[in-house]
């Protein structure tokens, strides 16, 4: 399953008055995105920068928040109906929030449970809003936002250039930051000064995962005393795609109404989680399909065993037949033939067709007023018979191989199985 992973552009945190679109971080004509595109969410398969109208198709497409632009707050998830659950946590939260309340949207941790603590991450919601209109204006539906770190057991530390220092061309003078994720929160802090040391845990580092841009690394390594992970804005991206994160809850969700609803399954049951069961799911419907193969083969063999038991029993009792193309139908024709020779009467004649209707008609019926033969079948007048009178004489003929056929005022007669019925008589024939 393709993925595309879109970055949207870090929020400016101090806004004056009079800025245009691009510089108060709202989507504007002239706004690129970042991109990795992936065939699988593991792999970096084509990265680049490019307007919205312009972002490559995929099956998925993710939206990653920077750093900066999520707040956690840990509270004990209030217990509220799903309709008013995105009040309820604006109630809790609304002293805590930096932006008014009706500008911040808020989300849940993937494992929030109703009177237990969790993490909510706050994000500015025009903006949010701004930047999806914009990405699906011109793309399929965002999927889901995620953002890039989020408060962590065991804590991980990230380092990167700061904004800023990603366009300076002297690597002396580039400014380095770390995002410091841990059970309390996320920090974004520069290395500048001492406050970040101040936070780090005093103990042993080994239980810390570290990473850091490859432009990063050096000054990284050289501030920590020890080696890091070198990991690209583009694979620490996938990462987050990778977890179960989804920031776009509540009003922000995106429909996913019929269509939608079966792609989203599907998109689901192709992605990397679901390997096992797919390939599962191969292996057994291969085993059946070669399970009913087999079984065909045998059910055929037994077919053509039948079929030659049959052409044995038609030259082993009528040595002038030579060839054999449809044994039970030559079968019958050299018993009418020995019949007619020997002047016996076969079921498929007048008489016993009679015989068997006698013997079967109701006792409070007129006997039948006209009957017709042909190709060895009777058919008899039945007008005025009462369904009771019809079943009546079917099971009554039936009981000694006959067959009865209702035809709208008329009953036919004729034998169930000509071939059996004459098996017998047939080997009684000098």
């Amino acid at each position: 399953m393709t993925v595309l992973l879109v970055q949207i552009p870090s929020r400016p945190r101090l806004q004056a008055r009079g800025m245009d679109a691009g510089a108060s971080g709202l989507p504007g004509a002239h706004t690129n995105y970042a991109y990795v595109l992936s065939r699988d969410g593991m792999v970096v398969d084509r990265v680049g920068r490019c307007a919205a109208s312009l972002l490559p198709k995929a099956q998925q497409v993710v939206a990653v928040l920077s750093d900066t632009d999520v707040a956690w707050h840990s509270i004990v998830l209030p217990k509220a109906p799903a309709a008013r659950l995105a009040a309820a946590l604006s109630g809790v939260l609304e002293e805590a929030l930096l932006d008014d309340t009706e500008n911040s949207h808020l989300a849940l941790a993937p494992d929030a449970v109703a009177g237990q603590a969790t993490w909510v991450a706050a994000i500015n919601r025009p903006w949010l809003q701004a930047h999806l209109t914009e990405l699906e204006k011109n793309q399929s539906t965002v999927d889901r936002v995620v953002p890039s770190s989020w408060p962590d057991v065991p804590a991980m530390g990230h380092f990167s250039l700061t904004k800023d220092a990603e366009h300076e061309e002297n690597e002396g003078n580039t400014q380095v930051q770390l995002t410091w994720s841990h059970p309390q929160g996320v920090a974004v802090l520069p290395l500048s000064g001492g406050l970040s040391k101040t936070l780090l845990p005093s103990s042993s580092h080994n239980d810390i995962r570290w990473s850091a841009t490859a432009a990063a690394a050096t000054q990284a390594e050289r501030w920590l005393g020890g080696a890091v992970t070198v990991l690209t804005a583009e694979q620490r991206g996938l990462q987050a795609a990778r977890t179960l994160w989804n920031l776009r809850q509540f009003d922000l969700t995106p429909s996913r109404r019929g269509s939608r609803w079966l792609l989203d399954a599907w998109r689901t049951v192709l992605g990397p989680q679901w390997r096992p069961a797919r390939f599962g799911l191969g292996v057994l419907v291969v085993a059946q399909l070669l399970g009913l193969n087999l079984w065909a083969n045998h059910l055929d063999g037994r077919l053509q065993a039948q079929r030659r038991q049959l052409t044995t029993v038609l030259q082993a009792e009528f040595p002038q037949v030579r060839a054999v193309l449809d044994a039970p139908l030559q079968m019958e024709s050299e018993v009418q033939r020995l019949r007619l020779r020997a002047g016996q009467t076969s079921s498929s004649d007048l008489e016993p067709l009679l015989v068997a209707a006698a013997s079967g008609w109701p006792s409070d019926r007129s006997p039948a007023q006209d009957f017709s033969y042909t190709a060895g079948q009777l058919t008899l007048a039945a007008s005025g018979w009462s369904p009771a009178h019809i079943d009546q004489f079917t099971n009554a003929l039936r009981a000694g191989g006959w067959q009865v056929q209702p035809q709208e005022s008329k009953l036919v007669v004729r034998a169930a199985s000509p071939l059996a019925s004459q098996a017998g008589s047939a080997r009684s024939v000098p």
